[in-house]
């Protein structure tokens, strides 16, 4: 009895002032109001010369530290820019020396060189003309420029005289340009067509900012000019996205060293090989993020971006990321702001991203023969066409959240940037998951829709009959006010009807496969190819509403209430865009 009592005494701690003590430590460790623990720190007082030497060592040179953070930081830059620059002449006397290589800004030391170039541009922009002479500009130069044009623009003659003066340049340029062949008109008659439809079944066409209409596709036009008749824009924007690929790709290393080289290298599982690279972009977004690069990209490019077209940050911010990126993967860089957004913002969101196509899966649509050019000019002038036509189908009626007068900066977790980046790795798999369940289903959903059309069509006679055989005869006459031949419409539109039922991988494989049988022309391939690059099929559609509705569950609902117009918005920007390449691509000139 005694030594039961005796141990129930010392368990509850009132019988030794050890554990009595230990009681009281305790309350104070868990006395923070976060309900986190926190340890009280230990007394220490050194002893000896040895730790007491040690001890000042330490709060001297932190001390140190602190004080001449600025000295320290400059000696660092120094320190970087000489090794930068010594390692700049390393590779200059090797590649004059050692390499026969020519000199190419897109590979090798002239990928360095212009690398360097931009970077350094930027520096001597902020260190040096913007920190002496921007306030002065400013002042004196760009709020006299913004102030007359701002003034300029309120009166309704200067709004006429100016559209009506970029109308007629437009029409003087396309008669001295095709009245060699007046058959690429047809390709305008078609851009036409798809604005009146865009206008008829508008949500609310009275609520139209007809600026970001007009300059949206203004933009799209001038992007056709650079990259369709320049080639040297052309080779640059191919360039870049071949860059942004390779970065990309490096998320398949990782992939490979969990799975196997089997699943994601040779077989090329869909699971195993594109989705993990979700994974390392998620990883990479929350570190930018952290460091505030990100914010500062958002806010430059959309103040430029907003100027132009009159959107918001992210609405601006996604449409260019989609150039590059794929839909699930570009969300990531405005996940902070996705709860904000609106219904037309988020309408933007998913029409852009299906209206583009990621710049790391360029390679299957070259390998079906798809010219990589084209593929990478048909994204970017998807970009401004999307700001266009989204706020032509579903135009804004609230007040934007994430306009630049008024966004909030998003209040950061992390303490490091490897906590940032642990974060985003992990925030990565609730993504995939939703990505993988909204794919399953919606492809079932496509498979039971042909069944039950080949079952109708057995009993008339016609088992054949699918989704994709309806809609390759309803996009006849679509096809040829794109401007494809008449005779090859149909051909043209089974690419459509596959890329929209099925998806865009198993339609530029079937146009490989025309173009080797010499059912297409060169304008028929240029315009298909333009048509097909776009992730509007219904297993995207799952994507996207599983990448978003995982980044932000609130707005699930407006995501059902937007998505069927978002698909048909992502079509209709695709057409646009082959419209305009039609238009402005010189016969036999396409390859």
């Amino acid at each position: 009895m005694n030594t039961n009592g005796t141990t129930q005494t010392r368990s509850n701690g009132t019988a030794d002032g050890t554990f009595v003590e230990m009681d009281e430590m305790q309350k104070k460790e868990e006395a923070d109001p976060n309900g986190e623990i926190v340890h009280e720190k230990l007394e220490y007082e050194p002893s000896g010369w040895f730790e007491l030497t040690l001890n000042k060592a330490g709060s001297s040179t932190e001390d140190f530290l602190k004080k001449n953070s600025s000295a320290m930081k400059t000696i660092a830059v120094f320190v970087l820019n000489g090794l930068v620059i010594g390692f700049f002449f390393g590779c200059l006397y090797y590649w004059m020396n050692h390499s026969n290589k020519p000199l190419e800004l897109c590979h090798g030391f002239g990928s360095l060189i212009a690398f360097l170039s931009i970077v350094y541009f930027f520096v001597i922009y902020f260190l040096v003309v913007k920190r002496y002479f921007g306030e002065w500009f400013e002042k004196t130069v760009w709020i006299r420029i913004e102030t007359i044009a701002h003034c300029l623009w309120k009166k309704i003659w200067f709004r006429w005289c100016f559209s009506v003066g970029v109308l007629a340049a437009i029409a003087v340029f396309l008669y001295f340009d095709t009245r060699d062949a007046p058959e690429r008109l047809i390709s305008l008659l078609g851009l036409i067509v798809l604005l009146l439809l865009g206008f008829v079944f508008s949500a609310h066409p009275g609520r139209i900012k007809w600026r970001t209409v007009s300059m949206g596709l203004l933009i799209q036009f001038i992007f056709g000019l650079i990259f369709i008749r320049w080639d040297s824009g052309r080779l640059a924007l191919q360039c870049f996205s071949d860059k942004v690929a390779t970065f990309l790709s490096y998320g398949v290393e990782g992939a490979a060293f969990v799975f196997g080289d089997l699943l994601v290298r040779t077989e090329g599982v869909f699971a195993f090989s594109t989705l993990p690279v979700i994974f390392f972009f998620s990883m990479l977004v929350e570190v930018l993020f952290f460091w505030g690069a990100l914010q500062w990209f958002c806010l430059r490019l959309g103040h430029v971006l907003r100027s132009l077209t009159s959107t918001t940050v992210c609405e601006s911010v996604i449409s260019v990321a989609n150039v590059f990126l794929g839909q699930s993967e570009s969300v990531l860089i405005i996940k902070p702001y996705l709860a904000l957004l609106t219904p037309s913002e988020i309408h933007v969101v998913m029409s852009s991203g299906f209206a583009t196509v990621s710049g790391t899966i360029l390679a299957a649509y070259i390998a079906f023969g798809a010219e990589p050019a084209h593929l990478v000019t048909a994204s970017v002038m998807s970009a401004p066409a999307a700001l266009c036509y989204a706020k032509l189908m579903l135009p804004e009626t609230r007040r934007s959240r994430t306009a630049v007068h008024n966004l909030q900066p998003v209040e950061i977790e992390d303490q490091s940037a490897l906590s940032a980046a642990t974060r985003g790795a992990t925030n990565g798999v609730a993504l995939i998951m939703n990505i993988i369940a909204n794919l399953v289903a919606f492809v079932a959903v496509i498979a039971f829709l042909n069944g039950v059309l080949g079952y109708c069509g057995g009993l008339l006679g016609n088992p054949d009959i699918n989704l994709e055989w309806i809609f390759g005869k309803i996009f006849i006459p679509l096809c040829w006010l794109m401007g494809v031949p008449w005779e090859e419409c149909e051909h043209v539109g089974t690419l459509v009807g596959l890329k929209t039922v099925v998806n865009e991988f198993v339609a530029y494989q079937r146009m490989g496969e025309m173009k080797n049988q010499g059912l297409l022309s060169s304008r028929g391939e240029l315009i298909a190819t333009y048509a097909l690059c776009g992730f509007t099929n219904p297993a995207s559609a799952g994507i996207m509403i599983g990448a978003i509705s995982a980044m932000a569950p609130a707005q699930r609902e407006t995501l059902s209430s937007v998505a069927v117009r978002a698909f048909f918005t992502g079509c209709g920007i695709c057409f646009m865009t082959a419209c305009i390449a039609g238009l402005l691509m010189p016969e036999g000139s396409f390859g």
